[in-house]
């Protein structure tokens, strides 16, 4: 029987501090955001998306049960941070089990094909979305995440889903007003960090493969027409380090772009990571990306990669990033 509540005995520390971190920058952040002055209230929006953004890559890991010793617990704190994240809509386990395709499968294993969907849209729709894209304003993970609600009233298989979404709904809906009710600031405010969250996943989420994506719902096979062995799944994933000078900066992903080694150590929880990738590739691997180096790609391929079945042609030997157009709608907290 195990007595220990964190997986690894050197896990408490740091895992209790991003839980706090998370906790009080949620329930500070909003109480600024609803009371504060608006420079204040800015300032504390900020911390609130940041809140989410490191609350989204905690729910990876307890979906990797790498953060309490027992999965049951692991399960429990990946609900909350679904909750946190307005991810609640989808089950906890539809969430963990299709991220463990992602790795099983080596491949972008995604529940909408939202490209061919947009194709199919009335040109004035589909303008739209292009437009918002245009924007910046992440229309397609948007989409991805109504998808995501509307699905128990889609497909029959879902079917008994339909009260829970409902429930959720009507229970979301309640606080969303009362927080209206108490301050239309902090509403609007909550919608800033709130896209300011899917942003950034979905930046780091861009290029950290250049996988094949699939839509696919429940057991449906992953087509086996190329070897998508180890040696494919490390050439094709890339780690885009918030900084390669300054390795602590990579805390404000969680350490998520330490993507390689990840995908080579799956257990390994978030703050061993810096380590593992220097023990298995140095100061210096091809799969290397700094994220300054793709601020560029996602601007100029804002558009184009809404529609794009190719993720464009990655370089990392030649330092050639620039036509690396990147991935869209594969976030974890949408992939049911």
């Amino acid at each position: 029987m195990r007595s220990r509540i964190f997986r690894h005995a050197d896990g408490a520390i740091p895992n209790l501090l991003a839980l706090s971190y998370v906790l009080s920058g949620y329930a500070i952040g909003l109480w600024l955001m609803a009371t504060a002055s608006l420079v204040v209230a800015l300032l504390a929006t900020l911390w609130f998306a940041h809140a989410l953004i490191i609350a989204a890559y905690l729910f990876h890991e307890f979906a990797h049960d790498t953060i309490f010793a027992r999965h049951e617990s692991n399960t429990w704190g990946g609900v909350l941070m679904t909750w946190l994240t307005g991810s609640c809509y989808a089950r906890y386990e539809h969430l963990r089990h299709k991220h463990v395709r992602h790795h099983v499968d080596r491949a972008d294993v995604i529940s909408l094909d939202t490209k061919a969907l947009i194709q199919s849209f009335p040109s004035p729709l589909r303008r739209l979305v292009l437009l918002l894209e245009w924007c910046h304003l992440p229309a397609v993970e948007l989409m991805m995440h109504g998808f995501v609600i509307a699905l128990p009233f889609l497909r029959e298989e879902r079917r008994a889903d339909r009260k829970r979404v409902l429930l959720i709904m009507l229970l979301r809906g309640i606080a969303f007003a009362a927080l209206a009710y108490y301050s239309i600031q902090a509403l609007l405010l909550y919608v800033v960090a709130y896209l300011i969250m899917v942003t950034v996943l979905r930046f780091a989420d861009a290029f950290q493969h250049t996988y094949d994506a699939y839509a696919i719902l429940e057991s449906a096979q992953v087509p086996r027409d190329k070897l998508r062995d180890k040696a494919y799944e490390q050439a094709n994933t890339y780690s885009n380090l918030v900084s390669v000078h300054w390795p602590s900066l990579n805390l404000l992903l969680l350490n998520f772009s330490y993507h390689n080694a990840h995908h080579e150590q799956l257990a390994v929880p978030w703050y061993r990571l810096p380590a593992l990738h220097r023990s298995l590739y140095g100061d210096s691997s091809r799969q290397v990306i700094p994220m300054g180096n793709l601020l560029l790609p996602f601007h100029r391929h804002r558009v184009k990669r809404v529609l794009s079945d190719d993720y464009g042609v990655v370089d990392t030997a030649a330092g050639k990033v620039e036509g690396f157009i990147g991935a869209v709608s594969v976030s974890f907290l949408t992939a049911v």
